[in-house]
């Protein structure tokens, strides 16, 4: 034993008296954190509990008590975050994907660096009143004959030149599902020239086209089409543009007006000569053509030979082949330019439409395009976005609440059936388009879901999908393989394909109308009155009656009316004349009536025979109605 020292540890170190250790330090529990927050739409709980400081338990319950089981790595919806923020009684901002698309930074370029550019123009204005005959006038070119239906169906971008300027020139399409791209047109354009035909006046789609180019803060010059029609009244249409805060300038006003017919090709260099004037005197369109390219994607497809397609309308710098670019999710190396009239070029300066090849798939149209240092750049910024949009798309996926209340419901209505679509389109405007056209499709009984939609031709992943799914293949101006042709006979796929858009949500509806539960309508066959009753004691209580008016006729429902008052509703066990068993009894003949599971029926009362039948439905908002009760008589 060693002196003056107490028992050592195999270390030779001695230890600690457990009873003189210190007290624990007492720590302070941290206030709850207050204040706003923004999170992206689709965030995770794991980041939506570091955003709120609040531990990833406490939201998980508060989601359990929603009936939602969620892990800390899974996206929450909208209305989720919006019910956790109201739990936890603190403000939450949701930022979407399309509210992070990159816009074009503020440069400082210099004045000498600084050179003049085209002026982008927008043809915008209602259906039918010709835009795009008016823009194949201008440029001489026969565009309209391949539209099908005379309608624009997705973006073009043109150039013409007047006075040796050049004027670009954007198409947009007439249809009212366009409304998002005709926004998109209005968002990259310096003067929207509103076509309005002479004979048909301000139509709803002019106004919107109105409230477009004001949103976008872009000057208009109106063209009023057709002079050349019979019917044509100049000042009808002033007046009712007046109304619409564009005052002509021979008015005294400072909207520029220009009188054309597309069709005889009359006038058209007045309206060009109007379009520089205001880009003159209204707009200082400078670019600075050495610097990094940018600008925004009107339009984008999948074509056959050559790949994915983009159209570029070039804002700022000078985009040459060679050049690594990124747009929204997609990126590449720019492997060939085109210009508006399929001719190759090595460059695009500002002002100028261009087709890029060389993405790796079609980018949106809409988003912001611009060049990157090199493709290992293009490709991580291209990537993070895609992961954001997948995200956000994984998170507005509709769920279904399970719950015994909600199942309950769910078995009182019927589950709603849903017509499951795989959407091919020929561009990408097209695709979202057509998908905003069937999410305005909604009833309470059925819906549209698209499961997938794409660019380009239905191909046999785009059946087997739709197979695995019960669900049938959509396409817009796009065609089958034969591969996916022969798969889709094999496995029952519905490959339905369509040129008009009307056509195809016409058939859609259709289809809708057929998943619906007939309506079921109740028709009146007549009416008997009880005189005499017969008690047998193995049937129980017989009725002698006469009919009064109509038939009544075996297996029908019957209502028994005392007094004004229906007291049962019941259906015919036997009906019988004298000893023989009948179908029906017409009016004015007596006959007997045994009713199902009902004895208490007295003499004086009045038997209302009716029968239900199930009426096919016709359209989407004509709602099922069960046989309506009679109103009591008074």
């Amino acid at each position: 034993m060693i002196e003056g020292g107490g028992a050592r540890g195999r270390d030779g170190r001695q230890p600690r008296d457990r009873g003189a250790q210190a007290p624990p330090r007492q720590s302070t529990p941290a206030p709850p954190p207050t204040g706003p927050v923004t999170v992206e739409s689709g965030v995770i709980v794991k980041d939506l509990s570091q955003a709120l400081g609040v531990p990833m338990p406490e939201l998980i319950k508060i989601l359990m008590n929603l009936g939602q089981m969620r892990t800390a790595t899974q996206s929450l919806s909208d209305e989720e975050i919006e019910v956790i923020g109201a739990e936890l009684k603190r403000e939450i901002t949701i930022k979407h994907a399309a509210e992070e698309e990159i816009e074009p930074e503020a440069f400082e370029d210099s004045d000498e660096e600084l050179q003049a550019r085209p002026p982008v123009v927008t043809i915008m204005g209602h259906v039918d009143h010709g835009k795009t005959t008016l823009l194949d006038a201008i440029r001489e070119t026969s565009v309209v004959e391949t539209e099908a239906g005379g309608i624009t169906q997705h973006i073009g971008a043109y150039q013409v030149e007047r006075d040796g300027r050049r004027i670009t020139f954007l198409d947009t399409p007439g249809h009212e599902a366009f409304t998002a791209m005709r926004a998109r047109g209005a968002k990259v354009t310096d003067i929207a020239v509103l076509v309005v035909a002479a004979d048909d006046g301000v139509m709803p789609q002019t106004k919107e086209s109105i409230s477009h180019a004001r949103a976008a803060e872009v000057p208009i010059v109106v063209a009023v089409n057709k002079v050349d029609m019979p019917d044509a009244n100049i000042d009808r249409v002033k007046n009712e543009l007046a109304a619409e805060d564009l005052q002509p300038e021979d008015w005294g006003g400072s909207t520029q007006f220009s009188e054309v017919s597309a069709k005889l090709h009359t006038n058209l260099d007045d309206l060009l000569e109007r379009i520089l004037l205001v880009a003159d005197a209204e707009l200082d369109l400078r670019a600075n053509p050495t610097a990094d390219a940018s600008g925004f994607v009107i339009e984008s497809r999948l074509d056959v030979g050559r790949g994915p397609v983009a159209t570029v309308l070039v804002l700022r710098g000078t985009l040459k082949v060679g050049d690594a670019v990124v747009a929204g999710d997609a990126s590449g190396k720019v492997r060939a330019l085109q210009d508006y009239r399929g001719e190759r070029v090595r460059e695009a300066g500002p002002g100028d439409p261009v087709e890029i090849l060389g993405f790796d798939h079609p980018p949106s149209a809409g988003e912001f395009c611009r060049v990157v240092e090199h493709e290992r750049q293009a490709k991580h910024l291209a990537n993070v976005r895609a992961e954001r949009l997948r995200r956000e798309q994984l998170a507005q996926r509709p769920r279904r609440l399970v719950s015994l209340e909600t199942l309950y419901d769910e078995m009182q209505v019927g589950a709603v059936q849903e017509l499951n679509i795989v959407l091919k389109g020929d561009v990408q405007g097209s695709v979202e388009a057509l998908l905003g056209e069937l999410q305005k499709i909604q009833d309470s009984e059925v819906r549209v879901n698209v499961i997938h939609t794409g660019v380009g031709g239905i191909t046999e992943n785009d059946v087997n999908l739709a197979s695995a799914s019960n669900g049938l293949v959509v396409g817009f101006n796009v065609r089958p393989s034969a591969d996916a042709r022969h798969l889709a006979e094999r496995e029952g796929v519905d490959i339905r394909t369509y040129r008009v858009i009307y056509q195809l949500t016409d058939d859609i509806q259709q289809a809708l109308v057929g998943m619906l539960s007939p309506v079921e309508t109740e028709e009146t066959l007549g009416e008997a009155e009880v005189r005499a009753l017969f008690r047998v004691s193995r049937l129980g209580t017989i009725a002698g009656c006469m009919v009064t008016t109509g038939v009544v006729r075996r297996g029908a429902r019957v209502r028994i009316v005392r007094d004004g008052t229906v007291i049962h509703e019941t259906s015919i066990a036997q009906l019988k004349r004298f000893k023989d068993d009948v179908r029906e009894v017409s009016e004015g003949f007596e006959f007997g009536i045994l009713l199902d599971v009902f004895n208490d029926v007295k003499e004086g009362d009045v038997l209302e025979a009716f029968e239900t039948r199930a009426i096919e439905r016709t359209e989407l908002d004509q709602a099922p109605a069960a046989a309506a009760a009679p109103a009591e008589s008074s």
